[in-house]
Formats: structure tokens, C-alpha cells, sequence
């Protein structure tokens, strides 16, 4: 496959940025090899510099659902483009977004709007700490929540693809203010609120874990949590960047039967441009200002065009079957991977929630970030070429989920699945 455009596009961008990309994942540094220099994307599939084509798993990390350039979202972010860019001021459309977000989920009464989940993940955990007058935070090892200095210990997603324990400039102060517990694990959450509970303000949790790939929750271990936060006076706080919208349109929140105080959005609420938000009931959202005393503001929040996007998009998430084809789609592409990989003998394990999946090297089950470590990472990356040199564009990292998108179709499933048997069966993967 040639990819020369995309190698000097990578060797002038390392001149001028940090490893020539703005956020690490896409370096290829995990999977080694090239970066793709992506020019178009249109439904399933995107297209790089040099003109290869992709059938696309990737889909911005999960914002895409609707799949590359969905003509309803491009025409409502046009229309609002021709009013105006931004205005620091207040639009109707904000509004808008934020009921659509209220009425589908129940535990969230009043939201605010910010520009990224990290901003809506560190604004979220200050609201916390006010509201309950403590300072710890517990998150699960190997769960990423965005580049708050307090949450980078034991992170996953890009640190734990490059294999850093935790990060350079985070004081340790501050990431003494968060205990790490194992995901799926209650006793481990027993025991840190035994220990702290007096301090721990909030329990911050993936309630399907996504950044160390695909993990779901254990039968009874949101409940737990649920408990264990009630019990001891703290907060219960799901970041749903990923889930929200994805797993049923009520986030996994919903799909699993457990509340939480706390929920954090991101991706999908934004249609494919920067959005973030955090909501909960009024008694604690009402602590912001200009109601409250917990200071957090952001000139571009809710910007005209991300909310047209967000608005466009769930509006289209709202039509009837959309998410039984996700389900459809979703199962048959893992179960085609299954009985790709049973036929080559490669021992592989499959997560998957929804229309978000994970293939781990390894055997299974997969439940913990401890699991995760075990598997076979060079196997993951030696699929990962092999398909793309296939035309199916993975993530580059193998901490990390697949998505489906309704944009994909069956002819898409049933690509993948032959590109997979043909890498199992010629590869004879792993090693």
C-alpha cells in the first residue's frame, strides 16, 4: 500500500508539533508504522492522502455514529454557520441540546455545556467537592477520564498504550487525592471507603469501561457502587463521554439500572465537533455559578455549531430501529470474528456492549485492567497492519473500542469478517 504522502505529511508535522500529532493515540506509537493522514470520510468509510480507502471502525472514537458527513448534520452546522461562528452570548439551541439530554436521561435534571470531557470530567469533580466538603476521588485502574491531573494515575487510553504509570507535572499532592481500585472489583471499593470514606467525595467510573477496551460491568457491581456512595455520603459519578447515546440512547446508565448522582457527556452530543457536558438533579447542579459559589466558565461553550450538530444528531438517534441495526449489525460483525478466529485456532476474546466492541488477544474472560495486561498487545498490532493493509481501519491501539456505525451495512460486516479470516488463516496470528 502506498502511503508516501502521509510519511511526509508525518515528517513535516513532527517538526512542528509534539510528536507530530495533537493527541497521542494517533501517532501510531503503539502499533508502530505510519499515521494516516485522513482528507475525506463519507459514511463508512474515509479516505487518506494517497488516495487508499478505509472501511472505517474508528469513526472519531465513537462521536460518528451516524457515520463520516451525515447530510443532516453537515446541512444543520451550514445553516448555523451562516448566522455566525460564536457569540458569547446565549442561543436557543443551547437549550435545545440540553432538554433532549434531560428528557432521555432521568437522573439528570439541569446540564451544563463545556467543550471537551476532560473540561466536563474536571468541572464535574469540582462540583463534587463542593457539594459533599471532601477532597478524594476513587476511579478505576486502567480508566481514563480525560487529562485531569488528578485522574492521570493508573490511566488508560493513550498512557496506558505507551506504558506510562502516570504523567510529568502532575504534582503528587494531587494524585494523592485519588484512590485506584480495581474495575469490576467491589471489595476493592469496600476497602477504600473503610479506609477514606470520610474524604471521598465521589466514585468517578466508566459504567462500561471503554479505555482499556471494551469492559462491561460485572452482574450487581453498579448497584454496589451505588450503595456503597449512599452509604457513605459521596457522589456516584458515570462518565458516559463514550457511552452516552451509544449503548441505548438513555446511556448505560439506564441499559444497567443504576442512577448515578453525577453523569458526564461527551462525543456523540456533539455530532463530530468539540462538545462536552456534565448534569445531575437541580439541588446539586444548582451549586454553579451564577446560582452557586463552584466557579466554571468557557467562552465557546455551547457554541452555535456544536449544538447544531448535537441537536441534528440526536434527533436522528430518536427515529424508531435506529438502535435495534446498531444491535443487529454490531452482533453480526462479532460473531463472524468469533467463528473467523475459531476456525484459525487464535486464541482471541471479543468484548462488546452495543455497537461498541474489543478484540483482546488472549483468553477470556476480560474483566479488569489486570486482564487487559495479559493480553497479547504485538498480536493486536500485527492484526491491526494486517488490516489495514486490508482496507479496514482499526484503532491504533489495542486498549481501545471499535464502533459500529449506522452508517456501516451488511455488505461492511461481512467485509471485515473476510479481511479478518484471511489475516487469521495466512498470519496464523499470533506469532
Amino acid at each position: 500500500m502506498n502511503v508516501k504522502k502521509s510519511q511526509k505529511a508525518f515528517e513535516t508535522a513532527c517538526k512542528f508539533i509534539p510528536g507530530g500529532v495533537n493527541s497521542p493515540v494517533r501517532s501510531f506509537y503503539s502499533v508502530g508504522g505510519t499515521p494516516r493522514y485522513i482528507v475525506q470520510g463519507k459514511g463508512s468509510r474515509i479516505t487518506d492522502l494517497d488516495g487508499n480507502e478505509y472501511l472505517d471502525y474508528v469513526g472519531s472514537w465513537g462521536p460518528l455514529i451516524l457515520g463520516h458527513a451525515d447530510e443532516t448534520v453537515l446541512a444543520a452546522v451550514a445553516k448555523a454557520s451562516r448566522h455566525g461562528l460564536t457569540f458569547g452570548a446565549p442561543t436557543e439551541n443551547e437549550t435545545l441540546l440540553a432538554q433532549i439530554i434531560c428528557r432521555n436521561f432521568e437522573s439528570v435534571d439541569m446540564v451544563r455545556l463545556v467543550n471537551s470531557g476532560t473540561e466536563a470530567v474536571l468541572s464535574a469533580l469540582r462540583l463534587a467537592r463542593a457539594y459533599t466538603k471532601r477532597n478524594k476521588v476513587v476511579k478505576a485502574a486502567g480508566g481514563y477520564h480525560g487529562h485531569v491531573d488528578q485522574l492521570l494515575v493508573q490511566a488508560g487510553s493513550g498512557l496506558a498504550t505507551l506504558g506510562l504509570p502516570g504523567s510529568g507535572g502532575v504534582a503528587p499532592a494531587t494524585a494523592e487525592q485519588t484512590v485506584v481500585v480495581e474495575f469490576n472489583d467491589p471489595e476493592s471499593v469496600k476497602q477504600a471507603f473503610e479506609q477514606y470514606g470520610s474524604d471521598i467525595a465521589a466514585v468517578l467510573i466508566e459504567p462500561v469501561a471503554g479505555n482499556m477496551g471494551v469492559i462491561p460491568p460485572a452482574d450487581g457491581y453498579l448497584a454496589c457502587l451505588r450503595t456503597l456512595c449512599d452509604k457513605y455520603g459521596a457522589l456516584l459519578i458515570f462518565d458516559e463521554v463514550i457511552t452516552g447515546f451509544r449503548v441505548s440512547p438513555r446511556g448505560a446508565q439506564k441499559l444497567y439500572g443504576t442512577p448515578p448522582d453525577l453523569t458526564i457527556l461527551g462525543k456523540i452530543i456533539g455530532g463530530g465537533l468539540p462538545v462536552g457536558a456534565y448534569g445531575g438533579k437541580k439541588k446539586i447542579m444548582q451549586m454553579l455559578a451564577p446560582l452557586g459559589p463552584v466557579y466554571q466558565a468557557g467562552t465557546l461553550s455551547g457554541n452555535p455549531l456544536a449544538t447544531a450538530a448535537g441537536v441534528a444528531t440526536l434527533q436522528r438517534l430518536d427515529e424508531p430501529q435506529v438502535y435495534a441495526k446498531l444491535e443487529s449489525l454490531s452482533a453480526a460483525l462479532e460473531a463472524g470474528l468469533k467463528e473467523a478466529v475459531k476456525k484459525a485456532g487464535v486464541p482471541l476474546t471479543i468484548n462488546r456492549v452495543g455497537s461498541m466492541l474489543t478484540p483482546f488477544f488472549g483468553h477470556g474472560p476480560i474483566r479488569n485492567y489486570t486482564d487487559v495486561q495479559k493480553t497479547d498487545k504485538e498480536a493486536y498490532n500485527r492484526f491491526f497492519h494486517r488490516m489495514l493493509d486490508r482496507g479496514v481501519y482499526l484503532p491504533p491501539s489495542a486498549f481501545e473500542a471499535m464502533f459500529v456505525s449506522l452508517a456501516h451495512t451488511e455488505s461492511d460486516i461481512e467485509f471485515t469478517i473476510g479481511q479478518a479470516r484471511n489475516s487469521f488463516e495466512e498470519s496464523k496470528l499470533p506469532g
